[in-house]
């Protein structure tokens, strides 16, 4: 029997036999039908179909997102731009960079010059060529403070940009080895004049032209014949996102057939899932958090003696067994983890202590109730979190009141709003990525309000420092400073939890990324024949 189930293999691999008959024939050899889609699955892996509607049920999206790629600040519109828009470049699950519209990018010997040569033939979906011309604009568009771009943190270094013929030569500040990184940056979609004349048009180069827009309820779009890329995504004819901000209702379509993928699986429901035939978990550990944001420059946050005593009451082994499953690991209030190749292992490890809370409580002078907000949509179990660290809280004597926000505007009006809230963050490429898109004094992203002097400085000296091991120290220093005075709480990092009906789409692969392959699921997943 193995030998003809390698040659059904083979057969399968070379696109010679369609799923249907390559589940009868092993059938007929006497194959479970559970074994029977596992080996398809590996068998078709290689093999992507074209054609048909591939659909996602996705949490993150609301009533007041744009296409506009600079405000995109949830997972909708994160996975969408990801399908109608094209970048530079693209950051790879092994933490590599792969060149997109950038053919090369080069750097002075200072590395504050940086050359991009624009790839030849590329076109957008209104039939115009990409230019260096759009590229400059592009970046000019972001770095602008008018934008409200979300990249506009990472952007604040750059002094000059032009363009020139095939090439674009961006000027910085201060040296910066890891700018090739920043243009992976998922708010920086290329489009045609940077975005300047209509940047909620939904025009860029990638592989799905935009046709359906409907905010907080449903997108769309039909495959762009003219990609440049079209052998590797861009398989099915037409994608949707449909908008389900409710984990039971998204967890049933899947169930029900309505659509082919989904985000944010709770980890209470992990195990359910995985029993549901078809139907498989993509969970992979990564760099993202789920934070508890504190405004520093707010009352009673402006108090480091309160905002110490609210880390200190946090009970993380209780947080990460609970509301994540084990699913993660626990954080340190600070925002890097061992995900980063210069993350340093020898902080200490923040523990729960109740005593030491309270007395730090008392020391703040603060007295009554400290109102925590959170929603279904902050992250998985994060209304559970919340009245979690409500319980932990009461044993320092600190009392926790809770609001429960709608979904639907929770990223407009709550998140970086309002003084103390939860949220999420997918992490970044580097570490300077990182700090200069939440923590640096000037980021629009700013979330906790953490504007110390002496921690842009530590982040421009690490930014320009080529010795590896002094660029590590100089990341611990601002580790600790921004954990131990800093207004973030991070009980831990969690894993990505997706859930695919691999029984009907191939090409799901997990990506550290981010979910849903980083975004890219839909324009790289297809439909089985």
């Amino acid at each position: 029997m193995k030998t003809e189930l390698d040659h059904l293999a083979d057969l399968a691999g070379q696109g010679r036999i369609s799923r249907r008959d390559f589940l009868g024939r092993t059938a007929a050899l006497g194959v479970s039908a559970a074994l029977a889609t596992t080996l398809a699955g590996k068998a078709f892996a290689q093999t992507p179909v074209k054609g048909g509607i591939l659909k996602a049920g996705l949490q993150g999206g609301e009533s007041t997102n744009s296409l506009d790629p600079a405000l995109n600040l949830s997972q909708v519109t994160f996975s969408f731009g990801k399908q109608w828009g094209e970048y530079l470049v693209r950051l790879m699950p092994d933490n590599s960079l792969t060149n997109m519209i950038a053919q090369e990018i080069g750097a002075s010997k200072d590395a504050k010059t940086w050359t991009i040569k624009v790839r030849d033939g590329i076109e957008f979906h209104n039939g115009k060529t990409v230019t260096a011309e759009d590229i400059a604009a592009t970046i000019e568009r972001h770095a602008d403070e008018k934008s409200k771009s979300g990249a506009l943190g990472i952007l604040k270094n750059i002094k000059g940009i032009k363009a020139s013929g095939k090439e674009v030569i961006v000027t910085l500040g201060d040296a910066d080895a890891d700018f090739p990184y920043l243009m992976a940056d998922y708010h920086l979609v290329i489009q045609p004049n940077g975005g300047k004349d209509n940047p909620n048009a939904g025009i860029s180069a990638g592989p799905y032209k935009v046709t359906v827009n409907q905010p907080g309820v449903r997108h769309g779009g039909e495959r762009f014949a003219n990609y440049w890329q079209g052998d590797k995504m861009g398989h099915a004819d037409q994608i949707e996102i449909v908008v389900i901000n409710d984990a039971t209702a998204r967890l049933a379509a899947l169930q029900g057939g309505q659509v082919h993928m989904i985000n944010r699986v709770e980890p209470k429901v992990v195990d359910l899932v995985k029993r549901i035939p078809g139907v498989s978990i993509e969970n992979v550990s990564g760099k993202g958090y789920y934070p508890f944001n504190m405004f520093c420059d707010t009352a009673p946050f402006d108090n480091n003696d309160l905002r110490m005593a609210l880390k200190l009451a946090m009970d993380r082994e209780e947080m990460l067994t609970k509301i994540l499953r084990g699913y993660g690991s626990v954080g340190n209030d600070f925002p890097i983890n061992e995900a980063y190749p210069l993350f340093s292992a020898d902080i200490e490890q923040r523990k729960f202590d109740p005593e030491k809370a309270a007395s730090l409580y008392k020391k703040s002078g603060h007295s009554g109730s400290i109102l925590l907000r959170t929603s279904d949509v902050a992250f998985p179990g994060a209304v559970d979190a919340a009245q979690l660290y409500q319980q932990s809280c009461a044993k320092a004597g600190i009392k926790i009141e809770i609001k429960r926000e709608p979904g639907d505007g929770y990223w407009s009006e709550v998140w970086n709003k309002q003084p103390f809230s939860l949220s999420y963050w997918g992490g970044r490429a580097t570490q300077d990525q990182m700090y200069s898109t939440g923590y640096v004094s000037t980021a629009d992203w700013n979330d906790t309000r953490f504007k110390r002097p002496e921690f842009d400085k530590m982040l421009l000296a690490a930014r320009g420092e080529l010795d590896q091991a002094k660029r590590k120290a100089i990341y611990h220093d601002m580790a600790v400073l921004m954990r131990d005075e800093g207004g973030l709480i991070v009980p831990f990092f969690n894993q990505f939890i997706d859930a695919a009906a691999t029984n009907k789409i191939g090409g799901f692969a997990k990506s550290p990324i981010g979910e849903m392959m980083d975004g890219y699921a839909l324009g790289e997943c297809w439909l089985n024949a």
